[in-house]
């Protein structure tokens, strides 16, 4: 797997994730979900120079001007919920995106540390032949995304995996690695250095789908 650890540069990005962290100003919900949002926007930019591109011709009012235009087929899937702002700020650059959602959640058996991952919902289009890219803000232990792999194999294969994450635990990202192809990449704005006990990143943001949606039962 390609890391591409975009928190390694010096960026504006560095500012929205900042605010993210920040235990006072992530209260503001609407602020929360639109950082979130424009970090998709960026990390969106920075995959997109990784995909195959062609000359086309554009007419103006006044000629003719060749560019270079992407021709990859995307699908953008979501890992609901805390995916949905992530998804938004992917799908405002890539808005000719095919989109899936999947339901994916951590199940805690009588509230012990240990969780299983349960999938059981998941709406998309044919993934045959198309770039794949999987939209999950936190990447903590992996498991999530191991699941929502096989759930995805079904609808076909695609030819190629992107992953694009705001925060990873290095312990997650090393999951990812084992169970992913090779050839996936990984599109990351900050990797932490450790999980808690309840597999949750440190120092990480919290619960990013509370944080974007409010608290669940």
């Amino acid at each position: 797997m390609t890391i591409h650890n975009l928190g390694d540069t010096n960026s504006l990005m560095n500012k929205f994730i900042a605010e993210i962290r920040d235990v006072a100003i992530q209260k503001d919900t609407m602020r929360f979900r639109r950082n979130i949002e424009r970090i998709g926007e960026v990390l969106s930019y920075e995959m997109s120079k990784s995909l195959q591109f062609e000359k086309s011709k554009v007419t103006t009012p006044l000629g003719t001007k060749e560019l270079q235009l992407p021709t990859d087929q995307l699908v953008l899937c979501s890992i609901l919920r805390a995916g949905l702002p992530l998804h938004q700020g992917m799908l405002n650059y890539f808005d000719d995106a095919e989109n899936a959602f999947i339901s994916a959640y951590r199940h805690h058996e009588g509230d012990e540390d240990a969780f299983e991952v349960i999938v059981n919902y998941f709406a998309a289009p044919s993934l045959e032949g198309k770039i794949l890219v999987l939209a999950d803000p936190m990447l903590a232990t992996g498991r999530t995304l191991e699941n929502v792999l096989k759930a995805l194999k079904k609808h076909g294969k695609p030819s190629q995996i992107h992953i694009v994450s705001v925060i990873g635990a290095q312990a997650g990202i090393d999951h990812v690695q084992k169970v992913f192809p090779k050839s996936t990449h990984l599109w990351i704005s900050a990797i932490d250095p450790e999980l808690n006990t309840r597999g949750y990143i440190i120092p990480g943001i919290g619960d990013a789908g509370d944080l974007a949606y409010g608290a669940k039962l």
